[in-house]
C-alpha cells in the first residue's frame, strides 16, 4: 500500500495516527512539515498525516503557512484524542524528576502536573524527540513528556499516563495526497476545504460570506493567513457538504463574484468522530 509520511520521530502523535488509520502503510518519518510535503510531491510517500488543530492549543502554526501553497490536496481527516505520558529514565520515580522536555504545545498541554511536581519545562522539536534524546542523554532528574509507544520504542519508563490537563484533548489531522481522490455527493457526510482571497472592494469579505448563510450552507472554519504582505490577506475555510450539492454550488458561485483567486484542497468524507464533537 505504500507509504505514509508524518512529521517527527518515530512515537509521535502522529506516528500513532498513521497506524490508527492505516495499520497495514509502512511509516515515514520526517524531520519537517516541508520534507513531508516534499516526500508526497516525489512520490517518496503515498498519503501524508498532518496535524492542523488541537482543542487546547490551537492551531498548528507551520501548517496555516505551509498549506496554502503546497499544491497538495486532502483527502480525509482524522480526530485523535490526545493521551501524555510522563516518561523517565529506567528505574526513574516522579519524586526524582526536576526538568521535564517535550514540544512547547505538549507542555502547555500539562501545565497542571508540570507545576505540582515543580519541574522545569524544556521545549524540544517534538514529543517523540524529546523521549529519545533523553535516552541518549540518560541524565538523572529529567523527564519527556511523549507517547506509551515513544516509551516502547526508546526503552523509558512510564510514570505517569494521562497527563494532560484537559480529558477534551483532541488534535485534527488531515490526511493528505499528491493527487485529489474527491468525495461523491452519495458518501454522507462531506467536508469541503478551499482558500480564497477577496478582491480589494469594501465589505468584500462580507459579500463573500453571505452566500453560505443565505443558502443555509454551515462554515465550520475560517481563518485568514497574510502569505504576501499586510494587504494580501487570503483565508482558509472548511464546510459541511459537497460543490455538488445545491446550496453549496450556489454558495460558492457567490463567493467567487467577490474572489480574486479560490482554489479547492479536498472533497472528503467527514470523519465520524466530528459528530461526537459537535454533541450530534
Amino acid at each position: 500500500m505504500g507509504k505514509i509520511a508524518f512529521q517527527g520521530e518515530p512515537g509521535a502523535n502522529s506516528h500513532i495516527a498513521c497506524q490508527n488509520c492505516y495499520p497495514d502503510m509502512d511509516v515515514m518519518a520526517c524531520a519537517t512539515f516541508e520534507q513531508t510535503f516534499a516526500a508526497l510531491r516525489d512520490g517518496a510517500a503515498a498519503l501524508a498525516m498532518i496535524p492542523v488543530e488541537n482543542t487546547v492549543a490551537g492551531r498548528v502554526a507551520d501548517i496555516h503557512r505551509l498549506l496554502p501553497g503546497s499544491g497538495l490536496y486532502i483527502t480525509g481527516e482524522h480526530f485523535m484524542r490526545v493521551n501524555h505520558c510522563l516518561l523517565g529514565l529506567k528505574g526513574a520515580s516522579v519524586g526524582t524528576l526536576t526538568h521535564v522536555h517535550s514540544h512547547e504545545m505538549a507542555l502547555g498541554q500539562c501545565r497542571n502536573l508540570i507545576g505540582e511536581l515543580d519541574m522545569k519545562p524544556m521545549v524540544s522539536a517534538d514529543t517523540a524527540g524529546a523521549a529519545r534524546e533523553l535516552a541518549e542523554a540518560n541524565v538523572a532528574g529529567h523527564g519527556a513528556i511523549a507517547s506509551k509507544l515513544a516509551a516502547e520504542i526508546y526503552g523509558l519508563d512510564v510514570l505517569r499516563e494521562n497527563i494532560e490537563d484537559s480529558r477534551q484533548n483532541t488534535t485534527r489531522f488531515l490526511i493528505m495526497s499528491a493527487s485529489p481522490d474527491d468525495a461523491v455527493p452519495e458518501d454522507g457526510d462531506v467536508i469541503t476545504s478551499f482558500i480564497f482571497r477577496v478582491r480589494n472592494v469594501p465589505a468584500a469579505l462580507y459579500k463573500a460570506l453571505g452566500g453560505f448563510a443565505t443558502n443555509n450552507v454551515n462554515m465550520t472554519k475560517l481563518e485568514s493567513y497574510q502569505p504576501n504582505g499586510f494587504l494580501a490577506t487570503q483565508f482558509y475555510a472548511d464546510i459541511e457538504g459537497h460543490p455538488e450539492d445545491v446550496p453549496v454550488r450556489l454558495a460558492l458561485e457567490e463567493l467567487n463574484f467577490y474572489c480574486s483567486q479560490m482554489d479547492i484542497l479536498g472533497v472528503y468524507k467527514a470523519a465520524p468522530e466530528r459528530a461526537d464533537l459537535r454533541g450530534d
